[in-house]
């Protein structure tokens, strides 16, 4: 019989779920850090002449646990701190909108199809990475094109839109296929909400480009196309539209299974577009979400929020690795991070229950149980054995909760979490952990 590794539960894992160093640390950090250490030592000190090992550790994680409201109240600041942009895409149906979507995110066609939630009458909306948390919230109108659809109602609607929440950045995505010409409802509406909000920025995107290909061509040229035909209808689209665009630009997001290479034909030049229409802020945060390391920024803003989780648990774990009994507080540790996962979960929009927990943290985190029971072994010296243990303990929790960010972070980009990539993280934030907390149990 095959051996599993923590890499094939990991697998697992992440399959049962749906779609650091010290200059990181937030601000305040050892203020904070002493503060909750004094509560927590009292606290523990008392529970721990009281109580069994198991109703100790229920009682850490019920006492100093964070609640819902506490859940909302950091959810409220971070979101309070987000740039985040409203995209509003006006097309017709199969116009490319949800390509221009996939573009901009990087996830599939199937997560962007179940995103979009009814938002009104019609339109739609796809908040990015999370609703709680959105960078990107893209509204679409629906039915565009039909010959019973009237466009007043879809005026009306995105004209009301546009006047709520107005510390919001704002841009209109006109999109158009390039061998479309009956574009007069799309004009319409799009003279009347310039009229209405002047200060929104419009971007015309043409889209589909390789319908217009000369015979034989199999694959992009150059961007931009140089095509004949390609540049005569977006000119004579642009001019349909002329005064209502801040900028034009051509797209053919395709997919894989088209043959066509790159799949985002154009995507440098929707970002280009876009940091130029967007305020520095939400400027700053496209250009990043499209550069080559957008996984990684969009995975350092949550591992960012998901820290103000990480640090009261890390403490936490240290106050209850200082119990000198070798082997009575890893049932008190285990609790604590996996409460710690669960809540590390809500931040990235993923539910889970604790077997679910206790599952990511043992295929996260399996490489470590052998250096636990070294931990609570080394109780058995009197005093610089609970320094050790407790570093180790708070260490250990901050990087597991790094590797988790990013095990969400792969899931909520809709991709299969990297347990390689995990693991990594892991070792490398518990090493510099380790010198962070190395005095946690010092007065």
């Amino acid at each position: 019989m095959t051996k599993r590794t923590d890499i094939d539960e990991l697998e697992d894992a992440s399959e049962s779920l749906k779609p650091v160093d010290a200059d990181s640390a937030p601000s305040g950090f050892s203020s904070f850090q002493r503060q909750i250490r004094s509560s927590l030592g009292a606290a523990g000190d008392r529970l721990k002449k009281t109580l069994p090992v198991e109703q100790l550790a229920q009682s850490l994680v019920q006492w100093f646990g964070v609640s819902e409201t506490q859940v909302a109240e950091i959810l409220e600041t971070v979101r309070a701190e987000l740039p985040t942009t409203e995209a509003i895409l006006i097309g017709k149906t199969q116009a490319g909108k949800s390509s221009i979507v996939r573009g901009i995110t990087g996830v599939s066609a199937e997560v962007v199809g179940q995103g979009f939630r009814p938002h009104t009458q019609h339109t739609q909306c796809y908040a990015y990475p999370t609703n709680d948390l959105p960078l990107l919230i893209f509204t679409d109108t629906v039915g565009l094109g039909d010959t019973n659809q009237a466009t007043q109602p879809i005026i009306q609607e995105l004209t009301e839109e546009l006047q709520t929440d107005r510390s919001r950045a704002r841009v209109l995505i006109l999109t158009i296929k390039i061998t479309d010409f009956a574009i007069d409802s799309l004009k319409q509406i799009a003279q009347q909400l310039r009229q209405a909000h002047p200060e929104v920025p419009c971007l015309l995107a043409v889209t589909c480009l390789h319908e217009v290909y000369p015979p034989g061509t199999e694959n992009h040229p150059d961007y931009p196309p140089t095509f004949e035909a390609v540049n005569r209808a977006f000119a004579a689209i642009q001019q349909a539209l002329a005064g209502l665009c801040d900028r034009a630009i051509l797209l053919d997001f395709t997919l894989e299974e088209d043959g066509y290479n790159p799949v985002f034909y154009g995507l440098e030049a929707l970002r280009d577009a876009l940091t130029e229409l967007l305020p520095e802020a939400e400027s700053r945060t496209i250009h990043q979400l499209l550069d080559d390391e957008a996984g990684k920024k969009l995975g350092d803003l949550y591992r960012d929020a998901g820290r103000r989780y990480i640090l009261p648990f890390s403490v936490m774990a240290a106050t209850a690795a200082a119990v000198p009994l070798p082997f009575a507080t890893m049932p008190v540790l285990t609790a604590l991070q996996g409460s710690m996962v669960v809540l590390l979960g809500q931040l990235y929009g993923q539910t889970l229950s604790p077997a679910q927990a206790g599952g990511i943290v043992s295929a996260i985190a399996g490489g470590f149980a052998a250096q636990a029971i070294g931990r609570e072994l080394i109780k058995f010296i009197p005093v610089f054995g609970s320094v050790i243990a407790a570093s180790w303990a708070a260490a250990y929790t901050w990087a597991l909760g790094e590797a988790t960010c990013v095990y969400f972070g792969d899931l909520i980009g809709g991709k299969k979490p990297d347990p390689k990539r995990i693991q990594q993280v892991m070792n490398e934030s518990f090493a510099a952990a380790k010198e962070r907390f190395r005095n946690i149990k010092q007065s």
